[in-house]
């Protein structure tokens, strides 16, 4: 969708929507029940490539640089485990040798430096950075750094241009949303990217904690590993077989077993993805249209695509995809089972629901992508854009008493975090956490180890993991007020909130991660059965500083 359509459609929602302050009393205690009884809405923004060391490392205090949007936390705010002590000043990826140029300490990337290159962010090479268990090899095994002209355009430093760009953070004076966000509502420092490897994978575990069942139809051996019971486990990009937006030059794939969107709508619960350039109708100001439909980002100076149809999770499973992106009819139903669309819609369909006083039990956001938060096309700055105005509009909306907002991400893109968590091991060619070969090796062959689709399977290998350490916030009335959690949670975790909330419980099977994920509940205060954070935090969309407290 463009800006313009975007913003006309936010202005639509104002205009038709206000804000509800009171619902009915919950029942105390914190219990499926009760937590049922309070979250009525569930909203998943899934933006892309980032580790929480990139965002959160220095939380909450901020350089507040001149020209910069100022951050000053609140008394008393809690600090996550993030870039403290020698993790700064003698940071082990300095010190090992064998990161060349790139050997630095972590350092803080300013707001005009929010345009970056894309870091290396693929399965194999992101454990060789973890360097079992030492976190020192990420410059030699994943940095990249900016090209000539993205750093003469940026005026970074000259070790942006190293590999050691992996290093750089940026604090609350650029993305000074989310930290205002962690200020007012909840959040993890210790949550974690399913398994190892990049969006696509990162995008089907948010659906079905599973990416064991892989059936590519090309370059197969590129993006899938065998999975030691005859099938094959995902560990790449591929774009869903049969999408009329898919390029048809890369790797193209499917999957077997079941997703989240499977339980949703067997259970009646109405639920969507709504994703950036997924209405080919739509014709954009440039003249784009269909799966061609583009935009340009004014920070990076870089076009792309509006939609990427390996970021959308739901098209590679033959329940829940809608092939030809058909339309939805009418507005009212959007979410429901029945639609015309199968559940896959545009993000303006979200936001055009919502002007019209609907909005699905379950949805899923996914911006366009220069608004995705993915360096390289996209960047913080554009990415607090979109986050912001879903954010305002859904605080300004009937349904904030009874919604839970959870910003979350696909996979790190190789940004440096120092945090390690592996609880299930792989042992394939493409494994290199403890050497060639062995990822948690001493989980791989464990009892307890998560099986594959295949009913009778054991072990599934390619599915090493947790990944990279990623950001996680809960937005929400219900949400513990400037808190951290460190509980230990990943991407399934969010799939196993919505099981609680909305299916007593219920869980994909299949060896899906969200049997044994860590709960979201220590980030929600349903203890006296009404919301205690209950007012509305609007923030500016351009600066991120809070602009209104209701």
């Amino acid at each position: 969708m463009s800006e313009n359509q975007l913003a006309g459609s936010l202005i639509l929602l104002l205009l038709l929507t206000a804000c509800s302050s009171d619902m009915p009393n919950s029942q105390p205690v914190m219990n499926t029940v009760s937590r049922s009884k309070a979250i009525r809405h569930v909203v998943v923004i899934f933006d892309e490539n980032v580790s929480f060391d990139h965002y959160f490392g220095t939380y909450p205090v901020a350089a507040n640089k001149p020209g910069e949007p100022s951050f000053f936390a609140a008394e008393g705010t809690p600090v996550p485990e993030g870039l403290q002590g020698k993790l700064i000043s003698a940071n082990p990826n300095k010190e090992n040798v064998k990161n060349g140029a790139g050997a630095l300490n972590p350092f803080r990337l300013d707001r005009s430096q929010a345009a970056t290159a894309d870091q290396n962010h693929a399965y194999a090479p992101e454990q060789t950075a973890f360097d079992g268990g030492a976190m020192d090899l990420f410059p030699y095994a994943v940095g990249r750094g900016d090209s000539v002209t993205l750093a003469a355009n940026t005026h970074v430093s000259s070790v942006a241009r190293t590999k050691g760009l992996t290093m750089g953070y940026y604090d609350g004076n650029t993305v000074t949303a989310l930290w205002n966000y962690a200020q007012y509502y909840a959040l993890n420092d210790h949550s974690f990217g399913t398994t190892f490897g990049p969006s696509t994978v990162g995008a089907i575990n948010l659906a079905s904690g599973q990416t064991n069942g892989a059936a590519p139809t090309q370059y197969d051996s590129r993006v899938t590993v065998p999975d030691g019971n005859g099938g094959l486990t995902l560990i790449s990009d591929a774009d869903p077989i049969g999408d009329v937006c898919s390029s048809g030059r890369g790797a193209l794939a499917s999957m077997n077993g079941r997703n989240i969107g499977d339980l949703l709508t067997a259970a009646n619960v109405s639920w969507g993805w709504f994703q950036g350039g997924f209405d080919l109708t739509v014709t954009n100001p440039n003249g784009t249209t269909g799966c061609s439909r583009s935009s340009t980002s004014k920070v990076t100076h870089f076009g792309s695509r509006d939609y990427d149809p390996e970021e959308e999770p739901f098209q590679f499973y033959a329940t829940t995809q809608n092939l030809q992106h058909a339309r939805p009819t009418p507005v009212a139903a959007i979410g429901s089972n029945g639609d015309g669309a199968n559940h896959q819609y545009d993000i303006h369909d979200f936001t055009d629901a919502l002007a019209a006083g609907s909005m699905a039990a379950v949805s899923f956001l996914k911006a366009p992508v220069i608004l995705d938060g993915h360096p390289g096309v996209s960047d913080p700055l554009d990415e607090q854009t979109f986050i912001v105005d879903m954010v305002n509009a859904i605080e300004q909306s009937q349904f904030w008493q009874s919604t839970a907002i959870i910003i979350a991400y696909d996979d790190s893109d190789g940004w440096y975090d120092h945090v390690m968590d592996i609880v299930n091991g792989s042992a394939t060619s493409a494994d290199r956490l403890e050497g060639a070969g062995l990822c948690g090796s001493a989980s791989a062959t464990a009892e307890n180890a998560l099986p594959g689709v295949a009913a009778g399977t054991a072990h599934a290998q390619g599915r090493c993991g947790h990944g990279p350490r990623l950001p996680l916030l809960v937005i929400s009335p219900w949400a513990k007020q400037n808190y951290v959690d460190s509980t230990v949670t990943d991407q399934s975790s969010i799939v196993h909130f919505i099981e609680d909330v909305f299916l007593s419980g219920e869980r994909i099977g299949g060896g899906s991660y969200d049997s044994i994920a860590g709960p979201l509940d220590n980030m929600f205060d349903f203890s006296a059965g009404v919301p205690q954070n209950g007012g509305m935090v609007l923030l500016d969309d351009t600066t991120g500083k809070v602009v209104s407290l209701q």
